[in-house]
């Protein structure tokens, strides 16, 4: 490949590694920002006037964005979080285009020193969320054609990201089909969770659903059985992504936004990936692989690893050391008796009074007082740990940046169970405030070379192999007509 003229003149850093490295770079998560006007049109042409109203008066009216209008007093009363503001880049002035304008971002690719470009949307995530059917399928709809039209020139070097309404299966599927059939689009991303009222609160306060609500990820216990989801996706080759925020979900700041964003996707991403994995989707679907961008891998080793130590002790055989019928109770009451002091006087109340879970003994005549399923992990069907390796490790992958010092953690084999090796996706993020100069991205991600905290394997299987193995998973053909066709095939024979 031929390298272009660099746009800052000089060969930057990021350049100068990529030229060495004798593998390709593919960012997993940059972003796009959508310009606004086509978006609109586009909308129109779907959705109507009406439609395109409801969208935009939606994203206007909402408590977020309406923060900046609402007096203090206002903001504690309706615990209004603080919005994300200056959200973009500003003072550099070329990124900002950048990530506005395809064909710039296309001549730039090389001064980032990145092979190929999965663009993810920024204001499209917002197109997820309307509650009113019409109006989220129709802004999907909307931005997806906008994406597949605005991209279509340059598909050998990027490919956008379709935005997938998942309120309910049957929506999902329908868009799937529409992004893949007639777009010819090939990477998606969906909401981490929808927001759901609570039903009983609804009955009891029929205004409460902005307040009393709970988050369905899409496995456990979820309102819907997602599974024919998860096999429309396999069919029609293409890997789920999740990029979602916790923001909203109870735990933020009326007046900082940097409290809420720390830590939010990794939120987000743990939620859902735990309730796949809880729900036997992994189980059932072990040839489809998830993403979970943004979020960092630091989250997924504590997950993996906590996993594992529930499953040891609380497994349908392990469980039964907690079971409250095999306490000896006349030898208790005899310790209790040696060595309690004044507690032998109260002996005739332990285990009758309101606090009976505390003794431990106020279930002892009826083993099934327990009201619920003992074997916790029957949707999995595991039978030793290295399952939940088997079931974990191919299936999950994690999207973290390039300065994110977790990501070393993901190859540290002396620390993760089983001499894991969790797989680790290389996203820039650029378009969004935390990346000031997008040609440092990949220094920085090599930074960790450098300083011999990973090594080139680990590196390579970071910024290439991974993206490839989890994009191509389903779809072979994923990067036949790119600039990377040979080398994706390379890693995909040698699987």
């Amino acid at each position: 490949m031929d390298a272009k003229p660099f746009l800052s003149g000089e060969p930057t850093l990021s350049a100068q590694i990529r030229s060495q490295l004798g593998h390709p770079v593919i960012d997993s998560d940059g972003h796009m920002i959508e310009f606004e006007p086509d978006v609109l049109d586009v909308l129109n042409s779907v959705g109507g006037k009406d439609v395109a109203t409801k969208f935009t008066d939606g994203l206007s009216k909402s408590r977020w964005y309406r923060w900046h209008e609402l007096t203090s007093i206002e903001r504690h009363a309706g615990r209004v979080l603080r919005s994300p503001w200056w959200g973009i880049p500003a003072s550099n002035t070329l990124d900002r285009a950048t990530a506005t304008i395809p064909g710039l971002l296309y001549e730039r690719l090389d001064e980032f020193g990145i092979d190929f470009a999965i663009a993810f949307p920024s204001l499209g995530a917002a197109a997820m969320r309307p509650n009113e059917a019409e109006v989220r399928q129709a802004a999907c709809r909307a931005f997806n054609t906008y994406y597949s039209e605005l991209y279509s020139p340059f598909s050998d070097r990027i490919t956008p990201v379709a935005v997938i309404p998942m309120h309910t299966p049957e929506e999902a599927i329908t868009e799937l089909e529409h992004v893949v059939n007639h777009l010819g689009l090939k990477a998606v991303t969906m909401p981490s969770y929808i927001r759901r009222p609570i039903a009983k609160a609804i009955q009891e306060a029929p205004n409460s659903s902005r307040w009393a609500y709970w988050l369905d990820t899409y496995g456990l216990d979820s309102e819907y059985d997602y599974d024919p989801v998860w096999s429309r996706c396999r069919d029609l080759g293409v890997s789920p992504a999740f990029h979602s925020t916790s923001v909203g979900s109870g735990h933020d700041s009326i007046s900082n936004y940097a409290h809420n964003h720390i830590g939010t996707f990794a939120t987000a991403g743990q939620a859902t990936c735990k309730s796949l994995f809880m729900g036997g989707v992994t189980r059932r679907f072990p040839e489809l692989r998830f993403a979970f961008l943004e979020g960092g891998v630091g989250w997924a080793c504590s997950l993996f690893g906590s996993i594992i130590e529930h499953w040891e002790k609380r497994n349908v055989h392990t469980v039964e050391n907690y079971n409250p019928q095999h306490i000896d109770r006349e030898l208790l009451f005899d310790l209790y008796k040696t060595y309690g002091g004044p507690m032998a006087d109260k002996l005739e109340r332990l285990g009758k009074g309101p606090l009976v879970a505390s003794a431990g003994l106020g279930v002892i005549d009826d083993p099934q007082e327990d009201g619920g399923q003992r074997d916790e992990w029957e949707a999995i069907d595991i039978e030793r740990e290295e399952d939940i390796v088997d079931l974990f490790i191919p299936s999950f992958y994690f999207g973290c940046e390039a300065d994110d010092r977790s990501n070393v953690w993901a190859f540290n084999t002396k620390v993760n169970p089983f001499g894991a090796r969790l797989n680790t996706l290389f996203g820039s993020d650029i378009g969004h405030w935390d990346v000031p100069d997008m040609s440092a991205v990949l220094g920085h991600a090599y930074h960790f070379v450098e300083t011999e905290l990973i090594n080139d394997k680990d590196f390579k299987d970071f910024v290439f192999e991974n993206p490839v193995r989890f994009y191509a998973a389903n779809n072979p053909d994923f990067f036949r007509e790119t600039i990377l066709a040979s080398e994706a095939d390379t890693v995909l024979s040698d699987q």
